[in-house]
């Protein structure tokens, strides 16, 4: 392990700073790099509500924020189970939480992958869409007595082509329910527990999609004749950002509650779900500080490349809760309100690329020096961002707001 990453392992939740608020992490530190204030209240409601709510068991999707710190407030909130799609992060929960278990949810893999997360790190749940990954799960487990292929669950990855998601993700994996039901039939014959999966997309405000989802599974069911012990409804579940009509997270849950007893499963099949974005996105906000100032121009010390990368998504008009704080001449940090305008934002390193691609409104008396604290950006903020031309936002914070 390399001196950095040996140094990165040693950041928990536990060690952070905590401030009241965020205009007193503003006014006690004065920032000049970003900061990712966490609310650990914020993410443990979010948690509650699919452990308490959800007809099932419930893995967060790594994916969506990996930062060390998030992930230990939502162990420290009762996560227990994992969505990982790749061997590094099976690894970085396998260490980081012993006792968690780690579920290898991506069709395909990188050679060798399943056998290293099999044989080092006990990883017994997969996903395929095609016969080339069972084949190759068994060979690199080296799963051939009866016993140790009974100990696998192959979980089949149908395409859901409903609507109600924002980005649809049954273009790159998945399968129709006649493939499907020939794939189930194959994992039932190689003597594995077979099981079915499907994802409805990204930020899904429709509850009747996995409503429609589930009927897609209930062909392939029919067509198979397979009796499967576990089904995975993956993600999607929408976080409710400005302006958006979300509908309660209650009503998504009985819609696949409903649509589950329509199946006919025996009570013994295992009932899962993957939230990402759900968990974490009201959990964590960027606060940022104003560079310069030129007329309706602002350069700050995060963009695209940073934490922002989220907002640069084809027809993504999801907007995020915004506050501006101003400290005066007394070292006294002010939350600024008064008339907004539009104002261009770009980012802090020299790509002309590195720009918001919309106007964003702000107090019209907002000057180098101010913050702008970007609210509910916890998914896909940590995930996305890079150290182009240096900038890297790696700075983390307990806040207390509600």
């Amino acid at each position: 392990m390399s001196r950095e990453a040996a140094k990165a392992t040693k950041l928990t939740a536990k060690s952070l700073p905590r401030y009241a608020s965020v205009a007193e992490l503003c006014r006690k530190r004065q920032p000049e790099t970003p900061v990712y204030a966490l609310y650990p209240k914020r993410i443990k409601r979010a948690v509650d509500r699919f452990l308490k709510g959800f007809p099932g068991r419930t893995l967060y999707a790594v994916k969506a924020n990996p930062a060390l710190p998030v992930l230990d407030l939502l162990y420290a909130s009762g996560v227990r189970q994992f969505d990982t799609a790749s061997l590094p992060e099976v690894e970085l929960i396998s260490r980081r939480f012993p006792q968690a278990k780690c579920h290898f949810m991506t069709p395909i893999r990188i050679r060798g992958w399943a056998g290293e997360a099999y044989r080092r790190y006990g990883v017994r749940h997969f996903v395929i869409d095609d016969i080339r990954e069972l084949n190759t799960i068994l060979a690199e487990t080296r799963a051939r007595t009866p016993a140790e292929r009974k100990g696998l669950t192959i979980f089949v990855r149908l395409a859901t082509p409903v609507e109600g998601a924002f980005l649809e993700l049954s273009s790159k994996f998945g399968v129709d329910a006649e493939q499907g039901a020939e794939l189930l039939k194959a994992v039932a014959e190689a003597g594995c527990q077979p099981a079915l999966t499907f994802h409805v997309g990204t930020l899904c405000i429709k509850p009747e999609a996995f409503a429609q989802a589930l009927d897609i599974c209930r062909h392939a069911l029919n067509l198979s004749g397979v009796e499967i012990t576990a089904l995975d409804v993956g993600g999607g579940f929408p976080a409710p950002y400005p302006g958006m009509i979300v509908p309660p997270m209650e009503t998504f849950f009985a819609a696949i509650k409903g649509a589950r007893k329509a199946l006919k499963l025996k009570p013994s099949v295992e009932l899962y779900c993957e939230p990402g974005r759900a968990l974490v996105a009201e959990g964590v906000s960027v606060v940022t500080q104003v560079i310069r100032r030129r007329g309706e121009r602002l350069y700050i010390n995060d963009g695209i490349y940073g934490s922002l990368d989220e907002m640069t998504l084809p027809d993504w008009n999801v907007e995020y809760p915004r506050r501006v704080f101003m400290t005066t001449g007394e070292k006294a940090v002010v939350e600024v309100g008064g008339p907004r305008r539009p104002f261009k934002i770009f980012g802090p390193t020299c790509d002309t690329l590195d720009v918001l691609p919309k106007p964003i409104l702000l107090p019209h008396t907002i000057e180098a020096g101010d913050y702008i604290d970007f609210g509910m950006v916890g998914a896909y903020s940590c995930a996305l961002r890079t150290a182009f031309n240096g900038f890297y936002p790696d700075d983390f914070a307990l806040v207390n707001e509600p």
